[in-house]
């Protein structure tokens, strides 16, 4: 996949660039439990989730500062390799293995695969089965596609997939073959003509991992962006949340830049904020733009919004509720936000109006 984005979701100025590099100067302790030798330092890195990931933190040097990042960033590529559903790796089994096994055999799977598969299955049922990682035949189709079409130097060669194909192969997406066996910890498809996509969920799955083990770690304060997927972890040394921000999605860069225009920022401590936009991954065809968030009802890309961004304590749990409320109408997705505890959303729809739940003010910043 391409980088379409090279940095979003992050207010301008939000970090200092520059690989371990200390951007501020020490400030005094509050109640962030960060020691009053620490100083804020950021990094950035390529290799993960085929996207940019940028971290700023406070540390009480650079030596640890680079421990920290040394282990996030490895605990990424980790995830990036067991979610992976193009690609093998020596000594890994990962999405792929199980795909492949489609119909054949179950397969023995890491506890990392297991917990994101019982998340995406568990907000399958959330949202009413707007989230569904047993897509994987149809979103296939539209990927193919969308590659075919990067790869063409004139946009008129562009072409779409046949309704039909797309309505066979939505007869291969029930999430009951979906089998997985905790004591045996294996999973398998029954059906040999069903794969899993977990994009929708992997990247905010890892990342919220990720920042567990970091404050595991000893981690007490920092900013992770991975493709503009924000955690934070705890506040700044004097006390202050960190920041993050919903960018316009009428005025959406392929390049971050300081001038990019954001329509709501918040304010986050040991929160999640993730967006999904029709502006991130897409191809033109006869002027029109079609996006990679399939609705499963029309296996068409959903047409209800240009962007949805979630609030939440957990980054897994935001990212499968920002797929899942991109593909139902703001009757049904503010109904399912409102019956969950210390969620919060944002909707931009196609006339340009922006649209809060009901807690969402409580978070941004005046």
């Amino acid at each position: 996949m391409s980088i379409k984005r090279f940095v979003s979701a992050l207010l301008t100025g939000a970090l200092c660039l520059g690989v371990l590099t200390a951007c501020g100067s020490t400030q005094k302790p509050a109640s962030s439990g960060v020691s009053a030798d620490a100083q804020r330092y950021s990094t950035i890195f390529y290799d993960a989730f085929d996207t940019v990931t940028q971290v700023i933190a406070y540390c009480d040097s650079e030596e640890e500062f680079s421990r920290q990042m040394d282990a996030l960033h490895a605990d990424l590529l980790e995830y990036h390799r067991l979610y992976d559903i193009y690609n093998d790796y020596d000594g890994v089994v990962n999405v792929k293995t199980i795909n492949d096994n489609a119909g054949v055999a179950p397969v023995q799977v890491d506890d990392k695969i297991l917990g994101m598969l019982e998340l995406a299955r568990q907000m399958y049922d959330t949202t009413n089965g707007k989230l569904n990682i047993a897509m994987g035949s149809v979103l296939r189709i539209w990927h193919d596609y969308r590659e075919a079409a990067e790869a063409n130097t004139n946009e008129a060669d562009n072409k779409l997939p046949e309704q039909e194909a797309l309505d066979a192969a939505a007869q291969h997406c029930d999430i009951s073959n979906l089998v997985i066996d905790e004591n045996a910890k294996t999973v398998y498809l029954s059906d040999p003509d069903m794969s899993l996509d977990v994009g929708s969920v992997g990247k905010g799955y890892a990342v919220e991992m990720a920042a567990q083990a970091a404050e595991a770690r000893g981690l007490k304060s920092a900013l992770i962006s991975v493709g503009g997927n924000l955690r934070a972890i705890g506040t700044k040394p004097d006390g202050s949340q960190w920041s993050g921000g919903v960018e316009n999605p009428w005025n959406a860069s392929d390049v971050y830049t300081a001038s990019s225009s954001y329509v709501s920022g918040v304010n986050m401590s040991d929160m999640a904020l993730v967006t999904s936009g029709n502006y991130q991954r897409y191809y033109v065809v006869d002027g029109v733009r079609y996006h990679h968030l399939i609705d499963p009802d029309t296996l068409w890309p959903a047409r209800y919004f240009d962007s949805v961004s979630v609030l939440s304590p957990d980054s897994g749990a935001a990212d499968c509720l920002t797929t899942g409320l991109f593909c139902m109408s703001l009757e049904d997705g503010q109904k399912l936000i409102e019956s969950l505890d210390g969620v919060e959303a944002l909707w931009c729809t196609p006339d340009g109006e922006v649209i809060q739940s009901s807690g969402w003010a409580d978070h941004e910043k005046k």
